[in-house]
């Protein structure tokens, strides 16, 4: 379920602000036939803490119903108790989503020793009626899962893999050396993107496959296949695209991106505030030069 790349897909609103599931189906049925493995639904590029119970349910069910047959798909669960998050598990696989993506419960983040999230994360996967995978998000949380906690949590049966987003390379390679071969590591940076593939990992879930969804998939591919330099022609001609729709202007700049290529972005919700008039030219600047959107 694993290997490939994942968009890990951003909720469309509409004009008041309420969930566009048309708009949603809408950009599924774009990102179908593209070559992605799957679609992670409620993730920080989907604005899900943002997002109610009801409405994290219907985004599920909409993604799960508009996903072609023989694709996979991942939604987030991660909550500040142990309870909620298994609460989440349950709701997310009633609504059609095959594994959890269990961020690290952060406000008390001084308190996240190796010992508490271990513990934690082996009671959700004691209890997920799915597979769960790690979320490993420090920029955001605060929190970074120390290489020694994810070993030892690689061992539990229910516990699937993980989404490392530090962008640390060395610390991407320590999981990978070790955990076993079947516990799926997946890169959530686009910069650690080529590296951790030629060190191991087993796909992306990238921001980027929104807005260059073959393109990704085309880079994992030739990495996969040992094509260096294909490999390395199209990490330049993507990486500064993944900045910008990541790091640069985040989620007003990934729905702007999104906007002007033809899917349904539109505006996040508040308290983030929509992408700049600057902000919009230096991306249809970025994605011209990556040559995603012509003249």
């Amino acid at each position: 379920m694993f290997n490939g790349i994942f968009p890990p897909i951003p909720t469309p609103f509409d004009d008041r602000g309420e969930l566009d599931l048309n708009g949603l189906r809408a950009n599924i049925a774009h990102w179908n036939d593209t070559g992605l493995a799957g679609y992670v639904a409620l993730g920080s590029n989907g604005e899900a803490p943002l997002l109610d119970a009801d409405e994290s349910i219907a985004l599920v069910r909409a993604v799960r119903e508009a996903m072609a047959p023989g694709m996979h798909l991942i939604a987030g669960a991660g909550r500040e108790s142990t309870r909620d998050t298994i609460t989440a598990c349950h709701m997310v696989a009633d609504a059609g989503a095959q594994a959890a993506l269990l961020v690290t419960p952060w406000y008390y983040h001084r308190a996240m020793s190796g010992d508490a999230l271990r513990s934690h994360f082996e009671a959700v996967a004691d209890a997920s009626p799915i597979p769960i995978l790690l979320y490993n998000m420090p920029a955001n949380t605060g929190v970074d899962t120390p290489v020694s906690t994810v070993a030892q949590l690689a061992g539990h049966p229910n516990l699937a893999g993980i989404k490392d987003s530090s962008g640390n390379i060395g610390q991407l390679s320590a999981i990978l050396r070790t955990t076993p071969d079947d516990f799926a590591v997946m890169v959530g940076n686009t910069g650690a993107f080529l590296p951790g593939m030629l060190l191991g990992a087993t796909g992306g879930i990238l921001a980027l496959a929104n807005v260059a969804p073959r393109q990704t998939v085309a880079l994992y591919q030739a990495a996969r296949a040992g094509q260096l330099d294909k490999a390395r022609a199209l990490n330049d001609q993507l990486v500064p695209v993944g900045v910008a729709v990541t790091a640069t202007y985040g989620i007003p700049g990934l729905k702007a991106a999104l906007d002007m290529l033809g899917y349904a972005g539109g505006q996040p919700r508040a308290p983030l505030l929509p992408a700049t008039p600057a902000a919009k030219d230096d991306i249809r600047r970025v994605l011209k030069t990556a040559e995603l959107l012509d003249d």
